[in-house]
């Protein structure tokens, strides 16, 4: 049996909608089988896992789904990045 190609993503609950989170299980798969042929695209397995807001940190700092809505608000701004 061919190894089957395992794609794991982790994000923050409440920030990605049904639909984006599809948009990356499609686009990360296509990337795979752009890379590993058409032939694995019925093997390769996509997972997106929510985290809880608050359970991720990032610099000793606990992040919340709205930190990462309000640095996308910023960025989207032309804030920092």
């Amino acid at each position: 049996m061919a190894a089957m190609p395992l794609i794991q993503v982790q994000v923050l609950e409440g920030v990605y909608t049904a639909q984006q989170k599809q948009a990356i299980v499609e686009r990360l798969s296509d990337a795979m089988v752009e890379i590993v042929g058409e032939d694995m695209r019925r093997l390769t397995w996509c997972i997106v896992e929510e985290v809880a807001s608050g359970e991720w940190g990032v610099g000793g700092q606990a992040l919340t789904a709205d930190d990462v809505r309000a640095l996308a608000r910023a960025t989207a701004a032309g804030g920092p990045e």
